[in-house]
């Protein structure tokens, strides 16, 4: 807890936990009101992207990326593959397993969707002094560092 007696300061430290949760909050938020005219549950762009990133894998390994039970995760992909944006393939060494990929529709989705989000962020980013958008080139890769401690 190194960090909270850093901080035991000024209410402003103290509260940069707080400030900072809600700004990335909000900015996801309308990150996500970016997405496209398909009407996906957020757990299912979730899987995608998680397709996208990570590549091909079973059912049980993308539900244990994505955080939810097996179940759960066969609904999603069965309802990704009624679109065509995903197809399951026979395990080449376990035939009790599939393998789970993106199509190249779910690909053109993937990438539209991204797209989308980026050019509202250009137009925002572009709204900003110079000075401001390289604290934020520096912030946003504090904030990916501490992302990946778990």
């Amino acid at each position: 807890m190194r960090y909270a007696k850093d901080v035991s300061g000024s209410a402003e430290q103290r509260s940069l936990a707080s400030r900072l949760r809600l700004a990335v909050v909000r900015l996801n938020r309308r990150l996500r009101a970016q997405r496209g005219s398909q009407d996906l549950s957020l757990t299912q762009i979730s899987a995608l992207s998680t397709l996208h990133k990570c590549g091909a894998m079973t059912p049980g390994q993308l539900a244990a990326r994505e955080g939810v039970r097996p179940p759960s995760m066969t609904r999603v992909i069965t309802a990704l593959e009624e679109i065509s944006f995903v197809r399951r393939s026979p395990h080449p060494t376990d035939g009790r397993q599939a393998i789970v990929a993106l199509t190249d529709t779910g690909l053109d989705y993937v990438h539209a969707t991204i797209s989308r989000r980026e050019a509202w962020l250009d137009e925002r980013l572009a709204e900003l002094s110079g000075e401001e958008r390289e604290v934020l080139s520096r912030a946003a890769e504090i904030i990916d560092r501490m992302a990946g401690h778990g």
